[in-house]
This record gives structure tokens, C-alpha cells and sequence, in this order.
């Protein structure tokens, strides 16, 4: 008998991991999987392509933080409209941006998302709801919060995912928005990004409050922090964000605790660290972690994410030719899709 009750004991603690491991379909793994490695090798590509001059200006790499890019494609819809700050190709890509139309921006070609005129810090693309990489610390967050207002205004039920660093944590902006986001409680999802880093100085050395997700107390505004190198994490927290906000109760705040492996832009050696610290982010590398579990949990073989690894590459591989291979923008262009009211009535 005692044997018996030793087996079903065995029988049920395996029955329990395997609900556990199998909570997600396959098909949500692999998205999760798909995305970070793509956003991973995009952006080893675009770093290849700055050491070779062919990317220009600022660059700053999404790299180590691809697992909140995961979440994006799985626990929001395509109809909530997203807007970022500058570190944001991973998250374009998420959105359902091509490589190619964001590998030709960076390399300021013609084909690019914005024709070549946005560069590294500023794709925008109306048909994936994708309001764009913002340059200015901190000036997305108003945006996104008007854009919250006009989806109340039109009645629908979608609200703007509105994401910045832990710099732009501490900008007025963001205070003034948080008020008026909760007084009106308008449909936005505020997502600090924080990384550890604003540029080179540590949120210790800046912030009294080093929680930064107890700034939404301040405004009454529901805020909690996440796990940001955990895909799943990041996706549950949105769907409970989600749940609220699309139920009328006003914004919600995530502090997503992440990490960058390199520096805040490619001009940063980030001395400003230790490699032990370093080091200690690279062990938890999401991307890494959720191939490894994938394998483990049997979600999926080695095999089936060898097919996906190599696609990608493939993928980032035509993204680069066809970037190099492109054409520049005419002189011309700049004289193109500018905004003229004709009468406005400020101007004679």
C-alpha cells in the first residue's frame, strides 16, 4: 500500500508540472521564442552594420530586454496603439514591423519605415498602431497619454501602451500626465522599462524612490513591479493590466525590472558598471533561459527551434541586403508629406 501511495504521489507531483509547463499553448512558447530572437539578432546585425558605417547617428540597442518586446506581441492587441522612447527598434519588430522596413531606416534609405527620414530613434507605422520611437526624454509620455484620451473620446476599447526608461521616471511629464491620466481615467498603460540606467547613472544615484512603481501611489494609480527578463511574467502582468484598464478603471502602472548587455547607445563602453553585475544579468539572458525551457519542459525539441534560429537569421541576413542595396532618398523627399493647413490663422 505504501508503495502504491509513494507512486501516486509521483503520478500527481508530475501531473502538477506538466499543468504547469503546458499553462501556455505552443504556439505562445514559440511566439515568445521567435520574437526575442529575432529582436536579438536584428540587433547584433544593426551593430555589425554601425561598426561598418552604414548605420549613423545615435543607436541604442534593445538587447538584453527582448522579452518585454515577447509580451507586446501576445498580451495586448494589435489594435492598442504602442509608443516608445528612442531604444525601440525591438519593440517596432514586435509590433509586426519587417526587418526589412527597419533595417532600411536605419540605414536611411528610401524603403525605410518612414522613407528614410526617421533614422534609429524615430519608426512610425499608422498601420501597426505603432506611434513611434520618441528623441526627447520623457516626451512620449504626454503623447501616449493623449492618445489614451482620443480611444475614450472614440468609444473604443483599446487603450495606448505608453513605455519609458527609468530616466524618464523622473521627468514633470510624467507626474502631470500620471495626474491627469487618473483624474479622467483614460485607457493608458504606463510601462517604465527600467533598466537599471539613465545613460550611464544608476537609479541609486538619482532617485530617492529606487521602487520606481510606487510612484503611482502618489495618484491612487494600481502599480506593481515585474520580472522583465521573464517573458510569461511580462505577459501576465499586461493581461492583468489589460483586464482593468479595458474595463473602464483608468491606467495602470508596470515598473518592468530589465536589463541592457551593452551600453546605452553603441558610443557607450559602459564603464560605469562591473563585470560581475554584467554577468549576473547574463545568466537570467531571456533569451537563453526560454530556449533552455522549451527544450527542458518538452514544449518543443532543439530541432524545432533550430528551424526557427535559422529562418531568422536568414531573414536578418535579407533585411541587411536589402538595406545596403537600396536606394537613398531624392533631395526632393524632403518637400514630401508635410502637413499644410491653408488657412490656418496664425501665420500670414
Amino acid at each position: 500500500m505504501a508503495e502504491v501511495a509513494t507512486k501516486a504521489k509521483k503520478s500527481a507531483k508530475s501531473t502538477r508540472a506538466k499543468k504547469k509547463s503546458t499553462k501556455y499553448p505552443k504556439k505562445t512558447w514559440l511566439t515568445w521564442f521567435e520574437t526575442m530572437y529575432r529582436i536579438r539578432k536584428f540587433e547584433e546585425k544593426t551593430l555589425l552594420a554601425y561598426s561598418q558605417q552604414k548605420v549613423r547617428g545615435f543607436c541604442h540597442v534593445y538587447i538584453g530586454q527582448e522579452a518585454i518586446g515577447a509580451a507586446l506581441v501576445t498580451g495586448i492587441r494589435k489594435e492598442d496603439p504602442v509608443v516608445t522612447a528612442y531604444r525601440q527598434h525591438g519593440v517596432a519588430l514586435a509590433r509586426g514591423l519587417s526587418s526589412n522596413s527597419c533595417m532600411a531606416e536605419l540605414f536611411g534609405k528610401e524603403t525605410g519605415c518612414v522613407k528614410g527620414k526617421g533614422g534609429s530613434m524615430h519608426f512610425f507605422s499608422k498601420e501597426h498602431n505603432y506611434f513611434g520611437g520618441n528623441g526627447i526624454v520623457g516626451a512620449q509620455i504626454p503623447i501616449g497619454t493623449g492618445i489614451g484620451f482620443a480611444e475614450k473620446y472614440k468609444g473604443t476599447d483599446n487603450f495606448c501602451v505608453t513605455m519609458f526608461g527609468d530616466g524618464a521616471a523622473r521627468q514633470g511629464a510624467l507626474y502631470e500626465s500620471f495626474n491627469m491620466a487618473m483624474t479622467w481615467k483614460l485607457p493608458v498603460l504606463y510601462i517604465c522599462e527600467n533598466n537599471g540606467y539613465a545613460m550611464g547613472t544608476s537609479v541609486e544615484r538619482t532617485s530617492n524612490v529606487e521602487d520606481l512603481y510606487k510612484i503611482g501611489s502618489a495618484f491612487d494609480m494600481p502599480s506593481e513591479p515585474v520580472d522583465g527578463m521573464d517573458p510569461v511574467a511580462v505577459h501576465e502582468a499586461f493581461l492583468k493590466a489589460a483586464k482593468h484598464i479595458r474595463a473602464g478603471k483608468g491606467p495602470y502602472y508596470l515598473e518592468i525590472k530589465t536589463y541592457r548587455y551593452k551600453g546605452h547607445s553603441v558610443s557607450d563602453p559602459a564603464k560605469y558598471r562591473t563585470k560581475d553585475e554584467l554577468n549576473e544579468y547574463k545568466a537570467k539572458d531571456p533569451v537563453i533561459v526560454i530556449e533552455d525551457r522549451i527544450v527542458k519542459e518538452k514544449i518543443a525539441t532543439q530541432k524545432e527551434l533550430d528551424k526557427i534560429k535559422d529562418a531568422i537569421k536568414a531573414e536578418v541576413d535579407e533585411a541587411y541586403t536589402f538595406a545596403d542595396e537600396s536606394a537613398y532618398p531624392d533631395p526632393s523627399a524632403l518637400y514630401e508629406d508635410n502637413y499644410i493647413q491653408e488657412d490656418y490663422p496664425f501665420l500670414t
